[in-house]
């Protein structure tokens, strides 16, 4: 495992990536505390197209207003 500050990792983005396609774990630190980690994507293939359709059915309301507990729940009241 490789930790890297902020600074570091964007000015050096396209190497981290290499070495996380080769699986390495790359730490992005902030003042030496890690706030992100740059791994490998597992099944990051393409993606395919139209396989979920027929699994979902979009309701007519879709689009309604929302009632209006839930609009003053989103809305913080």
């Amino acid at each position: 495992m490789v930790m890297v500050g902020i600074h570091e990792a964007k000015t050096t983005l396209s190497k981290l990536i290499q070495r996380a396609n080769a699986g390495e774990e790359v730490v992005i630190t902030n003042s030496g505390v890690p706030v992100a980690k740059l791994v490998t994507m597992v099944g990051g293939g393409p993606r395919q197209l139209g396989r979920d359709v027929g699994q979902f059915e979009v309701p007519d309301d879709f689009d309604d207003p929302l009632p209006g507990h839930l609009l003053d729940a989103f809305e913080g009241r």
